[in-house]
């Protein structure tokens, strides 16, 4: 950037006062052709070169050129092969204004030179004539210096920008060595906002790769589990060392963690099928959340009763914008997890209503409760506060990870309380969808219904 100023500078500058040099010459050219003509040295036609060299003026070319444009003196070339001058742009000039000027070539010293003409009272033209290299012979004396004085400038700028730059990275090159300990990198201020970011990028990084690797581990886990069931119960079949009376019991527990087994590696799935999908790729519709819970809990009712659990619901109709495959899935696995870890004689309870511009889903529970140390990792894949209860219950221990993945897509605030032995309440609050005719009558009527599915032992 130095380099490159400097020469537009040297540019600009030689532009700028090649242009002032123009005008002082022709300003000196005009002045020498007055004082010819003043002095009366030019007006004799007779005149001499010696008489002219008296005056001071070898550095010029003098020339004068009668009416009919014929050179009839030049002090510095030959007349007698010249040809005629009638048509040179500073002569015509002269005839037609009194004076003239150009810069111009030279047809006869074939080189670039500054002219300037006057009328003389005998209608002679006085020309004078300077070549244009002495302009040129300035910068050409001055370009040492301006080299010189370029080098230095940017010597210079190299050293001052190399230190800058050096102090400019020097908290990231700081931050890239140090990035796993705690305390806070030396940065100036402008500098922090990006220096917390990469810290924050750093972290996430760090916690997803920490996240993958358990995850992997229990994957790993949870799959060797029923699939070591299976084969053990199939083997002792196999090779005939149970009776025919035990037969469909170990069948039924090769059936039992065969399905397990098959649903967890359903919610595998579903779960990397949410790690990849894109917002883009979504589809927001109206969904009926009301009607949706009243579906799920209809759908749950075998298993609550197999599980001596009262699964109730309530609320109000009402719509939200969301996908509704995902909507449902979240209803079904809430329903379900509040069964699955709920008590003999316990309850489910439904509720469905709008809360300002959201809508609330909550599903409460009676169940075992999660302690409150326990109630910020619940929503992580494979953690399970009970792990025995969980494989006596049939649960993969990804209900609550899906949920809180699709949530977070629709960008629902996921709310979790818990108390253990008293049960568990997870509320999350939608985005309400623009409300129809049929919902609007039966939201501003503020008239609610129940269902509650009841099981008998």
């Amino acid at each position: 950037m130095a380099l490159t100023t400097i020469f537009l500078t040297t540019a600009l500058v030689t532009a700028v006062f090649y242009d002032f040099f123009r005008q002082e010459i022709l300003n000196e050219l005009r002045v020498c052709a007055e004082v010819l003509e003043h002095a009366g040295i030019a007006s004799a036609a007779a005149g001499t070169r010696e008489e002219m060299g008296r005056a001071g003026l070898e550095q010029f070319r003098v020339s004068l050129i009668d009416g009919q444009g014929t050179v009839v003196y030049d002090n510095d070339v030959d007349i007698g092969g010249m040809e005629n001058h009638g048509n040179r742009p500073e002569v015509s000039d002269a005839r037609s204004r009194g004076s003239g000027q150009s810069v111009r070539r030279s047809d006869t010293l074939e080189r670039s030179a500054f002219y300037y003409a006057v009328l003389l009272e005998d209608g002679t033209v006085l020309r004078v004539a300077k070549e244009a290299s002495s302009i040129w012979s300035i910068f050409r004396s001055a370009f040492p210096v301006i080299l010189l004085m370029g080098g230095a400038v940017f010597l210079v700028c190299m050293l001052l920008s190399g230190r800058a730059t050096k102090m400019l990275v020097a908290p990231v090159e700081y931050l890239a060595d140090h990035l796993d300990e705690c305390g806070e990198a030396p940065v100036y201020g402008e500098m922090k906002p990006f220096v917390d970011q990469i810290r924050r990028q750093h972290e996430d990084i760090v916690k997803n790769a920490r996240l993958r690797q358990e995850f992997t581990a229990n994957v790993s886990h949870e799959l060797k589990t029923p699939l070591a069931a299976i084969s053990g119960y199939a083997e002792l079949i196999e090779h005939r060392m149970v009776s025919g009376e035990e037969i469909p019991r170990f069948a039924g527990e090769i059936h039992r963690n065969a399905s397990r087994l098959l649903a967890m590696i359903n919610d595998i799935i579903r779960l990397s099928e949410l790690d990849t999908m894109e917002a883009d790729a979504m589809v927001f519709t109206q969904v009926p959340l009301y009607e949706m819970a009243e579906a799920c809990v209809e759908m749950l009712r075998v298993s609550a009763g197999n599980h001596q659990v009262t699964l109730s619901m309530k609320g109000i109709p009402c719509s939200i914008l969301g996908n509704r495959e995902m909507v449902e899935e979240i209803v079904y696995n809430l329903c379900d997890n509040g069964i699955r870890y709920n008590v003999p004689g316990g309850k489910v309870l439904v509720t469905v209503e709008p809360e300002g511009e959201r809508v609330c889903l909550v599903v409460e529970d009676t169940g075992i409760g999660i302690p409150k140390e326990y109630q910020e990792r619940v929503f992580e894949r494979f953690y399970r506060v009970d792990k025995s209860r969980s494989k006596a219950t049939g649960g993969t221990g990804l209900g609550l990870a899906i949920v809180k993945h699709m949530a977070a897509q629709h960008h629902a605030e996921l709310l979790l309380q818990s108390e253990p032995g008293r049960g568990t309440r997870i509320t999350i609050l939608f985005e309400r969808a623009e409300i129809s005719d049929g919902d609007s009558g039966k939201e501003t009527s503020g008239s609610g219904k129940d269902t509650e599915v009841e099981n008998s032992e």
